[in-house]
Formats: structure tokens, sequence, C-alpha cells
């Protein structure tokens, strides 16, 4: 179901950004679901309201765990709810999506300081660190950054969660990394 999961995505995906999505009955999947829900994925995202992943992805209720953070960014909270998602609802896809335009990869490299937020925005160091020097205002540096961020947080999903890692092992569950266009409204994929 792994592979299909994420055909199931791109198809979505392909459809959103021809305009051509599926007329859904809401009242009808709110009903269908009352009783259980069995996603067959959950998406970790950033909270950019430009980034709705049912909607980008051509999806209904029930259908993806959808979990969103500044950054799409790693913590306790976030691997927990992939534990869940995964182990104890049985969905077999995690894909943890990145966006071009990224506010909180903008300000992680602009140090921004501020609360909270601080603590959020330096899970995305790494990924500055490897990306060498560079400012938010060029798009082409803070888009790689933004990739680089999502290949850490897939890597950093197996190596945080020994639940999720195990489920990778036994290929029950498979992470993928992806990236969404802002401006096109197309996702990739990291194969």
């Amino acid at each position: 179901m792994t592979a299909r999961s994420l055909e199931l995505l791109r198809e979505g995906n392909a459809r959103f950004v021809s305009g051509e999505t599926t007329h859904r009955n809401l009242p009808a999947s709110v009903r269908a679901t009352a009783g259980e829900q069995r996603p067959f994925g959950a998406i970790l995202s950033c909270i950019d309201s430009r980034v709705p992943v049912e909607l980008v992805f051509d999806l209904t209720i029930g259908e993806v765990f959808s979990v969103r953070v500044a950054g799409n960014v790693i913590n306790r909270d976030v691997l927990g709810s992939l534990e869940f998602a995964t182990k104890i609802a049985g969905a077999k896809l995690l894909v943890v999506l990145g966006h071009t335009g990224c506010g909180a990869i903008a300000g992680a490299i602009d140090g921004v300081d501020l609360g909270n937020l601080t603590g959020t925005l330096s899970k995305i160091r790494p990924a500055i660190a490897a990306a060498g020097v560079g400012t938010s205002a060029d798009r082409r540096y803070a888009e790689r950054v933004a990739e680089l961020h999502v290949r850490n947080a897939v890597e950093e999903i197996s190596r945080q969660s020994a639940v999720l890692k195990d489920l990778v092992d036994n290929q029950t569950v498979r992470i993928v990394g992806g990236m969404y266009d802002v401006e096109t409204g197309q996702a990739r994929f990291f194969d």
C-alpha cells in the first residue's frame, strides 16, 4: 500500500494543479468517518496557510493525518503524533513536506529571535550549515535550505523514534520527503 499511497498523493496533486479536483460530499465523509478513521498516510507540513495538504493533494476527510508546525520541524510532539498515526491507526506512508517561500526557513536563515519561535527555528540550523553561506533574500539558497531541512527531518524521524524506525525497518511504513511550490501548486517527492 505504501507505493499506492504515494501514487494517490501524486494523482491528487495533478488534479489540484489542473483545477480538476474531485467533487466531494463532505457531510457524507463526516458520517462515513464518524465511527473510526483509517488514513492511508500522515503528512508533516508547515503551518503556512498556502499549503493545506488535504486541498493540494485533493483529499477528503479521513484520508490522511495532517501534522502542521512552523518549518515542518521534528519535535517530541510531532514524533508522538506520527507514532500514533502509524503504529496505532495504521498509516503506511509518512511524508515530510517542505515548501518554497517558507517564512520559518527565512526566519531561521535571518536569525529571528522571538520567544518560543527561537527554539523552533533552531531545528533548521543544521540545514543552514549544510547549505553554506547565503541570505533569505536569495530564493535559490532559501529553497536549498528548505529541501535540506526536509531531508534532515526524514532522517531524524527514524533516528529519534524507535517505534518509527522499527516500522520502517520492517517495511511496514515508508517515509518520504517532498517540496511544494507555492507559485505553481506542484508537489514533488524525493525518491
